[in-house]
């Protein structure tokens, strides 16, 4: 509807296409384009970036939308704690690899480049520690509703700290996190009973699909939040977020521990 190419990355192709189709049902002149992207593999990150610089396109908006939640224990095939690798470290690497084309794309057109990492309230619910350094693989402490606040704690850590990065380096772009509220997705897939009892008696909080998608689309496009970076936004107000998620020194660690996370990986 505001005429932005959109380039949808995607695990899932089949339900990708399906996106794309509904789009275009709703807007035949929408221009929509997808590309395969599994968040949970380092490799898969690296093939999209190259797939993606490859068509020469613009980058004025990056939403790093993907995840999972509340998953029984797994690792990825990178041996990573899934929750963690898909929701944190496959979106804190595809941003490395894509931010220096939003710096190009912002110094030539003048347009403000924005990124959007999507966290969630239950950040506020991570391990004791926030970022588990040391224990992120441990299967025997693993508890699956801790393991998803910490990977959306770490959402809004890699936001503040690559704000911070570019406000240094005096670069076009803005970075916030943004709770989209309770939707009913099959992001509830692995807890679908308990999601359902809790909606019964929570119904006047829970949104649907575009009501869910109004705070990411009013960080990412309105011109209000021009020069606003660094911030936390639910139902398109700024909230405060928890201490944990205000904690300069660990957003610091967060970053450094994940470069050599993803550097780790790619060397095995």
């Amino acid at each position: 509807m505001r005429n932005v190419h959109v380039v949808i990355a995607a695990r899932n192709m089949e339900a990708a296409d399906e996106a794309k189709q509904r789009i275009l049902k709703d807007n035949n002149a929408a221009r929509v384009d997808i590309e395969k992207l599994d968040l949970s593999s380092i490799r898969s990150v690296k093939a999209f970036a190259d797939n993606f610089k490859a068509l020469n396109l613009p980058l004025n908006i990056l939403i790093n939308n993907a995840g999972i939640m509340f998953c029984p224990f797994q690792l990825s095939g990178d041996g990573i704690e899934m929750q963690f690798a898909t929701n944190h470290l496959g979106h804190f690497y595809l941003t490395n690899l894509l931010i220096d084309k939003m710096k190009e794309t912002a110094k030539a057109s003048g347009i403000q480049g924005r990124i959007v990492n999507l966290s969630s309230v239950a950040h506020l619910c991570p391990y004791k520690d926030g970022i588990r350094f040391h224990k992120i693989n441990n299967k025997s402490s693993y508890q699956d509703k801790l393991a998803y606040g910490q990977s959306k704690l770490a959402n809004i850590l890699h936001a503040n700290e690559l704000s911070r990065r570019l406000q240094e380096e005096g670069a076009n772009i803005t970075v916030n996190s943004v709770h989209p509220g309770l939707i009913m997705t099959n992001l509830m897939r692995h807890s679908a009973l308990l999601m359902r009892i809790l909606r019964a008696f929570t119904c006047f909080l829970w949104k649907n699909v575009p009501q869910g998608a109004a705070t990411t689309c009013f960080v990412a496009l309105h011109p209000r939040l021009k020069g606003v970076t660094g911030k936390y936004f639910h139902d398109c107000n700024e909230y405060k977020p928890s201490k944990l998620a205000r904690d300069e020194a660990l957003a610091r660690n967060l970053w450094d521990f994940s470069n050599n996370l993803v550097n780790a990986t790619l060397k095995t």
